[in-house]
């Protein structure tokens, strides 16, 4: 039997900082369960490898939405971490933190503890140790134009995007250390798995939470062919995302009453919040053709591979050392507004000719091109997801609704009309060849509506499916994260979001479980 005082089900972005901050005292006995393997692989620590891992079954939850209805019937394709580090191992590496406002609304929801001025020393705390490399000097030289073409429209040049309350155009920070990809796996639980208090199982696979009448005790799992337990003296906690958490909480009778019934599960607490206020950003694309090189021509043709791969042995930097989404910002697409209403993103690379299953960051277009994307920061649509089996293999069905909202439609296409301005700055005018996609026919309003419809996509970002507030009937966790209506059971996951951040998510899952930490140790705000 297996037995410790807390039990972590995930070790993904959040579920890694837990385990180091929980055992850092010596005090309490850790125990956590990883579905996915280790991530020692190259393609997960390269961190240009993120294109292989992005359809790698291996790594990767691999989760398919159903048909959206507002994107022409297309299923979204929501690739999730099955590994050590979760998505922080898969992801593109982009950190950073958001606006104020977003997480001043987290403490109309929660409590006071989570207005901004607070969140800031728990983001500041997990920059001491996993903080985004400054990639200016190696980023590709197409991203100055790129940022002079913002000035001209009037955004500031910022030199810190990472920062909460970023406002402006300039370089991503990314997750990298020393050419290796900096996944909380990396930074934080590498250095927890040498204490004797903490237990890491990989290929565990949760499967249930063992309840004693509304007490949650423990948990089951499967590792192989084997079905086994895990018991907690204080508290289980669930740190396995927005997908993983509300189905496992579903699977284990700790869900809507209905859609449990339906799947013959008995109803342990009806929790009708579980599952429901799904939130995700939805971006769009706009594809040129280069009249200069791009990382096309370093990463496609056989002799560009050799030379960058030669340059990432020797030196571990170099195009095989970052991200493409090289440069970016947070801005205003309209006048008027308190913060900025649209992240950007520049990429130095094209794949126009993707096959399907496959992100081929290392075959590019073979002519030179680039990408021009426009995420609108808050949207209002709001999805859901539930157990489509009481098969625990079985994925859950999620419906993200996107664009479901008239404020959401206008903002998408205002986010595409300001491509067309940058596009046509005198910094890009005179590096674009064409505009491949949409396409110079594509004009109007409803002609670029129509292409939204057709190609925009998610940006991976889900949260909220487990929500913070002080409404237990539509809630799902209180200020403290602890289940409403069930004992010795905790969520510290992006599921927990209110809302949804301006910008990734990846740092603010970091954040979230920072302070979770600390409100499981009963601890107060750092110094």
């Amino acid at each position: 039997m297996l037995e410790a005082d807390y039990i972590i089900v995930g070790a993904g972005t959040a579920g890694c900082v837990l385990a180091n901050r929980l055992t850092a005292c010596g005090r309490f006995t850790v125990l956590l369960l990883e579905a996915g393997p280790s991530d020692t692989r190259l393609q997960i620590q390269l961190p240009i490898g993120y294109g292989m891992s992005f359809f790698d079954p291996a790594v990767n939850w691999m989760y398919r939405t159903e048909p959206e209805p507002a994107l022409q019937g297309r299923q979204g394709y929501w690739p999730r971490g099955k590994v050590l580090g979760g998505s922080s191992s898969i992801n593109a590496m982009v950190h950073v933190r958001g606006q104020d406002h977003d997480f001043d609304t987290w403490a109309e929801a929660g409590d006071s503890g989570w207005r901004a001025d607070h969140l800031k020393a728990y983001f500041a705390r997990a920059d001491q140790i996993l903080s985004g490399a400054d990639v200016s000097g190696q980023a590709h030289s197409l991203c100055k134009d790129f940022i002079s073409a913002g000035e001209e429209l009037g955004f500031a040049a910022e030199p810190d995007l990472s920062k909460v309350g970023a406002d402006g155009v300039g370089y991503f920070r990314i997750a990298m250390r020393n050419g290796l990809r900096l996944s909380t796996a990396r930074a934080y639980l590498r250095p927890a798995m040498k204490r004797q208090n903490l237990r890491v199982l990989t290929g565990a696979h949760a499967t249930q939470i063992v309840m004693e009448g509304l007490h949650a005790k423990g948990v089951r799992f499967q590792q192989g062919s084997e079905m086994k337990s895990a018991f907690a003296r204080g508290e289980v906690i669930l740190a396995a995302g927005s997908i993983n958490s509300p189905k496992l909480l579903q699977l284990s009778g700790i869900g809507p009453a209905g859609t449990l019934k339906k799947h013959g599960i008995d109803v342990v607490v009806d929790r009708p919040g579980i599952g429901q206020n799904l939130q995700d950003h939805l971006c769009i694309d706009h594809v040129y053709k280069s009249r200069l090189p791009t990382l096309n021509q370093q990463l496609g043709p056989w002799f560009g591979k050799v030379k960058v791969a030669l340059r990432y042995a020797l030196f571990r930097n170099g195009p095989l050392s970052l991200s493409v989404n090289q440069a970016g910002g947070f801005v205003r697409s309209r006048p008027g507004l308190d913060a900025p209403n649209m992240q950007l993103y520049f990429s130095p690379l094209s794949y126009t000719r993707t096959p399907p299953g496959v992100r081929p960051l290392m075959r590019p277009d073979t002519f030179p091109g680039f990408l021009l994307s426009a995420q609108p920061c808050r949207p209002t649509s709001r999805g859901y997801l539930e157990i489509a089996s009481g098969d625990p293999a079985i994925p859950p069905k999620i419906v993200p609704n996107a664009l479901a909202t008239e404020f959401d439609i206008g903002e998408i296409i205002e986010g595409s009309c300001l491509l067309r301005q940058l596009a046509a700055t005198g910094p890009l005018r005179n590096v674009i060849e064409t505009e491949l996609q949409p396409g110079g026919n594509v004009i109007s309003d409803a002609d670029l509506l129509a292409d939204i419809r057709q190609r925009a996509s998610t940006v991976f970002h889900p949260v909220s499916t487990c929500r913070m507030g002080q409404n237990e009937q539509v809630d799902v966790v209180d200020a403290g994260l602890r289940v409403y209506g069930v004992e010795g059971l905790r969520i510290v996951d992006a599921s927990i979001f209110p809302s949804i951040p301006s910008g990734n998510t990846n740092a603010p899952t970091m954040m979230v479980a920072e302070k979770g930490a600390d409100l499981i140790l009963g601890k107060g705000v750092p110094s």
